[in-house]
């Protein structure tokens, strides 16, 4: 029995929930569509450039949920996991969450996207322990800020190190799996890495280092 972790977006999901998210609140009008999806593009090729400015991104990405209710965020939320989450749940990637939980494994998902959005799709998956950026909330209602460190980069190790500490988890023979060059600080971190739906460059290092490479699409 080991952890086995599994990166969110474009590793467990054929796409990423945090942009479509935004597509999604643009599609309903729940932000203006013409300057908030130029936005979201503009800060998703940053992503993938690996020039985020993550503490720039939330302060974009968050306002919208500190403007309505969480009752409303949450009707809203199973809306958007049957028209945006379903059509790219990966059943690949539930054949292998479903083989380490045979496996007697421990199960933990750790991405940079916030846990609103993604609480939801990783419950979907049977998974129970997540870790993400968390959205502060006060009285009942989110204010748009970070509670804490962002879980992105050298952040998912913080995140993940206080987890093993509370959880009494170790690291010993875990494996990860990631499809993003971001994640290279949690991929060199773990005894078994796996590149899945890798972007380019995260191909060319997994070749380099013989990671193993896979497609869960």
């Amino acid at each position: 029995m080991a952890l086995a972790i599994f990166d969110l977006d474009k590793t467990l999901i054929d796409g990423d929930s945090d942009f479509l998210w935004g597509e999604f609140m643009s599609e309903i009008g729940a932000v203006d569509p013409n300057t908030y999806q130029v936005k979201n593009q503009y800060f998703f090729d940053q992503y993938a450039l690996g020039k985020l400015d993550i503490n720039e991104y939330l302060e974009f990405c968050l306002e919208p949920l500190s403007q309505n209710s969480i009752t409303t965020l949450n009707d809203w939320h199973k809306r958007f996991m049957r028209e945006k989450i379903e059509p790219i749940i990966l059943p690949k990637a539930q054949a292998v969450v479903d083989k380490h939980r045979k496996n007697g494994d421990t199960l933990l998902v750790i991405t940079a996207t916030n846990s609103f959005v993604t609480s939801p799709i990783v419950a979907r998956y049977g998974i129970d322990n997540l870790l993400a950026t968390n959205p502060e909330m006060k009285n009942g209602n989110y204010t748009g800020r970070v509670e804490g460190e962002p879980c992105f980069q050298s952040g998912k190790i913080n995140h993940l190190h206080k987890w093993l500490d509370k959880t009494g988890e170790s690291i010993n023979g875990a494996s990860f799996y990631s499809d993003s060059h971001n994640d290279l600080p949690m991929l060199e971190l773990v005894e078994k890495p796996f590149v899945v739906n890798g972007d380019s460059k995260l191909q060319t290092i997994a070749q380099e280092r013989g990671w193993p490479s896979l497609d869960w699409t």
